[in-house]
């Protein structure tokens, strides 16, 4: 990862941190139950949750696993998240580490779970993360990675990206589905379950999340608002006097499996 960018990631995420711990669009959702049901969580799993943000889903799995190591690249984020777990009562068993996505700090075949949710569209190199999870996980080890789908309509698409760098500089790319799929093919890890998930938005708290100054909050709106019939129609924008409350877009769940030892 650039230095340079993995900086800027540093200080984006640093300033925003308290935003993502308490946001109530990362505490819980449908995507975190459909991760559990495919995952099948037990007592005898250690757990690795890979750029955790605000430890919401390190939490959500602490009562079902032995151990989560909670990982995220900002110390101040880590921090942060670490404090709320501490506040939300008697949990003893999440740790957690300062680590990059592209290069985890953590020997191989070190966790029998994986996570990594609403993270990847930040990764540089999105192959190069896959790698690492298919090295730390065991074998036969389960993983479920979580984050915005690109729509394959390419006007589409370039909306997408183009609002997302407006209200984040940090914000690299989303993916297809296709595209999905062959990176996890590509990094030796088992595809078994590809799961679509559409996510709604409060626009302010989406955009005040990210630090976004009144002025900037407002180009974004009007971005939204002068966008073709197509694009609200997508993404279901729901507006008043000229100012979007809400819009929903797709989450792609996915569930991977690192190979199981081959019997001699």
């Amino acid at each position: 990862m650039d230095q340079k960018f993995k900086n800027r990631i540093r200080e984006q995420f640093g300033r925003a941190a308290m935003e993502y711990v308490y946001s109530k669009s990362f505490a819980g959702g449908k995507d975190l139950d459909a991760a559990a049901e495919l995952l099948k969580p037990t007592k005898e799993d250690n757990m690795l949750d890979v750029a955790c943000g605000g430890g919401h889903t390190a939490f959500y799995f602490s009562s079902m696993v032995r151990q989560v190591v909670a990982s995220d690249l900002t110390m101040q984020m880590l921090k942060k998240a670490q404090e709320h777990i501490a506040d939300e009562g008697d949990i003893d068993n999440v740790v957690f580490r300062e680590a990059d996505a592209e290069d985890l700090p953590f020997p191989a075949g070190s966790f029998t779970l994986l996570t990594c949710r609403i993270a990847p569209h930040h990764f540089p190199d999105v192959p190069r993360a896959l790698k690492e999870f298919h090295r730390v996980l065991r074998r036969g080890g389960r993983m479920v990675i979580i984050d915005t789908l690109l729509p394959p309509d390419p006007e589409i698409a370039e909306f997408y990206q183009t609002m997302e760098k407006m209200r984040d500089p940090t914000h690299i790319r989303a993916y297809t589905e296709d595209r999905w799929r062959q990176m996890i093919e590509d990094s030796e890890l088992i595809l078994h379950e590809a799961r679509i998930l559409p996510k709604k938005h409060d626009f302010h708290d989406w955009a005040r999340r990210a630090g976004m100054s009144k002025s900037k909050i407002q180009e974004l709106n009007r971005f939204f608002m002068d966008a073709p019939e197509k694009i609200h129609d997508y993404f279901q924008i729901e507006s008043f006097a000229g100012e979007v409350e809400t819009y929903t877009d797709q989450k792609l769940l996915i569930y991977a499996t690192r190979k199981e030892k081959e019997k001699k």
